[in-house]
């Protein structure tokens, strides 16, 4: 984004006010880059920053579908980038509002678009949201409760190597062969012992 652009210019003042906890100012921030939008780019940049300070989900996720409109209208490379994360908010908007169908097909659009965002932490990020959105058996079953027994017991080494891959996972055949991968490399390292071993290779074999 063009950091001269007057609009761009308000949305980097509020967050700069969000990161010192400045809500009100951060949010005063942003409705003026709104009031100051003069095409769909802007538009849509000022109401993704607005629909993080919304007082309900249904607000929310009005900001969250402007923004998404404005990206359609403006459709060139400048927004390229920006798909996957606005498909997360609209995702996490309907989740908010108990519409897990609904959330379902924004995660799985998001997650079409992870391509489009350059390498890096945000594209990190942006992933680890997709993956959340997408997570839902997982979320309950025999992976998460042997991570959670790691969490419990600090057992960094074994987290190190696993963490990755299973929270950016996306469901991709390439995601879970990344994430076997690192299962294997953990049990061969023998890092665990007695029931979390055997707890990990009954789930290598379901994977």
């Amino acid at each position: 984004m063009d950091s001269d652009n007057p609009v761009v210019r308000l949305c980097v003042e509020g967050m700069a006010a969000e990161a010192e906890g400045r809500v009100d100012d951060a949010r005063t921030r942003f409705r003026q880059a709104w009031d100051a939008a003069t095409d769909d780019y802007e538009m849509c940049v000022a109401a993704h920053y607005l629909a993080r300070h919304q007082p309900t989900p249904e607000e929310t996720l009005r900001w969250n579908q402007e923004c998404l409109d404005r990206a359609d209208a403006v459709g060139d490379d400048r927004v390229r980038g920006f798909y996957a994360s606005l498909h997360v908010n609209m995702g996490g908007a309907y989740r908010a509002l108990g519409d897990p169908a609904a959330a379902r097909r924004h995660f799985v659009r998001a997650a079409a678009h992870i391509g489009d965002v350059p390498p890096g932490s945000y594209a990190d990020w942006t992933r680890f949201g997709i993956a959340d959105g997408l997570r839902t058996a997982r979320r309950d079953g025999p992976l998460a409760a042997l991570l959670d027994r790691l969490c419990a017991r600090g057992e960094l080494r074994a987290l190190g190597v696993i963490l990755p891959p299973y929270l950016g996972d996306l469901g991709t055949e390439e995601d879970r062969e990344r994430l076997v991968t690192a299962l294997r490399m953990v049990h061969a390292a023998r890092w665990l012992a007695g029931e979390e071993q055997e707890a990990l290779s009954a789930v290598i074999g379901r994977e």
